[in-house]
């Protein structure tokens, strides 16, 4: 997976200032506890052997059981995530083990993993060569596609039909080159509208 125009959308949606982004209630922060939690409801998928909202299979006593919240702590403070629980408390996620408290090194875990380009074979090999974290490629695929679900959702939403004020700016971030696979410095011109409320929204890449 290599970096896209709607995930660099997603990321920079409602972003104006850059505590909007870094900062406590950032969005950077927002996205990894979300992103933590989708592995976290994938690796439970792959533990019941069933979707959620699908039927279990028949025979099957073990069902989802909602979840627990677990106050976090890493370099971004305290991060409230939601961890799945299941009933006959089968379930030990390798991302947030149980009893674990603290998250140390998760930025490059999550944000490395989904924006840096890997294949799920490198994501597998990264995940258990620096964290000692055994996960399987059909989980990483599973998390992969679920967050390209809400990218997709949001690259769908309606726009206004007018906006006021069009501001356009650029931002040097780094690519990683699909043909040569290396990582390049460029140039994104981002096009943000205004509406008559003041709410800025990316409107293009």
């Amino acid at each position: 997976m290599t970096i896209s125009k709607e995930l660099l959308d997603e990321l920079l949606k409602g972003v104006e200032r850059p505590e909007d982004l870094l900062g406590e209630a950032g969005l950077m922060k927002e996205l990894k506890i979300k992103l933590m939690e989708r592995m976290l409801g994938a690796e439970l998928t792959a533990h019941l052997g069933y979707e959620e909202g699908k039927e279990a299979p028949p025979g099957q006593s073990n069902r989802r059981n909602g979840a627990s919240t677990k106050v976090l702590k890493g370099q971004d403070g305290e991060m409230p995530v939601a961890v799945p629980r299941d009933r006959d408390s089968s379930f030990e996620p390798e991302l947030v083990k149980k009893g674990q408290t603290r998250i140390d090194g998760m930025d490059d875990k999550i944000i490395g993993l989904y924006a840096a380009g890997l294949t799920v074979r490198d994501i597998q090999t990264h995940l258990l060569d620096l964290y000692g974290l055994k996960v399987s490629p059909d989980l990483i695929s599973r998390v992969t596609d679920a967050v390209l679900d809400e990218v997709r959702e949001w690259q769908s939403r309606a726009l206004e039909r007018m906006y006021p004020i069009v501001i356009f700016d650029a931002l040097r971030v780094k690519i990683r080159d699909a043909d040569s696979r290396t990582v390049k410095n460029k140039a994104v011109y981002v096009a943000l509208g205004v509406t008559r409320d003041g709410q800025r929204e990316v409107l293009g890449l």
